[in-house]
């Protein structure tokens, strides 16, 4: 494997200010990101979208990454451009190649600090592991769904989502500030020690496993019929239950949660409740399934190979 850098994201959508403020002040002042040793290349995912205050100009960067489309003779919209190009400068084959990709972003919903991990690649789990163990994040492992590809961070050896919130669009916070830095910081720690061979691991990773996303009930022009209820809304994370409050209609009829049959009996937890995004995507919350798994040995060899070729400064 070719030697590559840690590419650093903030931005990916252009209306989350947070990760960019502090690119902006990792360039100016590098001495206030503790690198722990390792190379890294900070990158604003979608300039376009941040100039403009947009999450995207044509279409989610974040959706963008599916190969189908980049390998695809027209050139497509603004984004899809903008993925090739990262993937030309900084994919693992890139002109200034990285391995590992860590994407910071803020969100609407009340996820406190939290990651996303997309899939089961070994060295996505042991670095994810390696989080927790450190900073006790919850972990949403996203997969399985169809209607949600694409993934900037799928397209590096290794790489997760830092997700931090709740924040409004567009305003910058100094605690999602602060959370973000801590949780890269940890990250670069992890990697910093699979890169020589010290790497340690947790017994186990509890993971919140992606069942499905529901939207808003809505009338036959496709308008929202009825919004989160009081009950539900900033409850990330926990659990819920059949026949309890979910949705609210504005003659203040309550619409309980149904779980689908193929969902089990164990219990489900909501996480994104209410994301602002998410509406265009017929998301008004996922749903989850908290799930305690024995770490594999094999995460962190493949952790510990991939970072044996991170590079260090100079």
């Amino acid at each position: 494997m070719v030697a590559g850098r840690v590419m650093v994201v903030g931005g990916t959508h252009g209306n989350e200010r947070n990760a960019p403020w502090l690119l902006q002040a990792w360039r100016r002042h590098p001495a206030l990101l503790r690198s722990s040793g390792l190379a890294l290349e900070l990158v604003l995912g979608n300039p376009a979208a941040h100039a403009a205050g947009a999450r995207y100009l044509d279409q989610d960067l974040n959706r963008s990454f599916v190969p189908a489309l980049l390998d695809a003779p027209d050139p497509g919209g603004r984004e899809r451009q903008r993925a090739r190009e990262l993937l030309a400068l900084h994919g693992p084959e890139g002109s200034a190649p990285c391995l590992v990709a860590l994407d910071l972003h803020s969100t609407t919903a009340a996820m406190g600090n939290s990651l996303v991990v997309y899939g089961r690649r070994p060295a996505d789990l042991a670095l994810a592991a390696g989080l927790q163990q450190r900073l006790g994040l919850p972990i949403y492992l996203h997969e399985q769904d169809r209607s949600q590809t694409g993934y900037l961070v799928e397209r590096w050896p290794c790489g997760l989502v830092v997700e931090v919130g709740p924040v409004p669009q567009g305003v910058i916070q100094s605690t999602i500030c602060r959370q973000s830095q801590l949780t890269l910081e940890a990250a670069l720690e992890v990697l910093a020690q699979a890169r020589c061979g010290a790497l340690r691991q947790p017994a186990r990773l509890v993971v919140h496993r992606h069942l499905g996303s529901l939207d808003l009930p809505r009338h036959d022009d496709g308008s929202p019929a009825a919004v989160v209820h009081p009950q539900r809304q900033g409850r990330d994370w926990q659990p819920i239950g059949a026949g309890e409050p979910l949705f609210l209609t504005a003659e203040g009829v309550t619409i309980p949660f149904h779980p689908q049959a193929d969902q089990g009996e164990a219990a489900v937890r909501a996480v994104f409740i209410n994301e602002a995004a998410y509406g265009e995507k017929g998301i008004a919350l996922s749903l989850t399934r908290r799930e305690a798994w024995p770490v594999e040995s094999s995460w962190g060899q493949a952790l510990q190979g991939l970072a044996s070729n991170l590079q260090t400064p100079g």
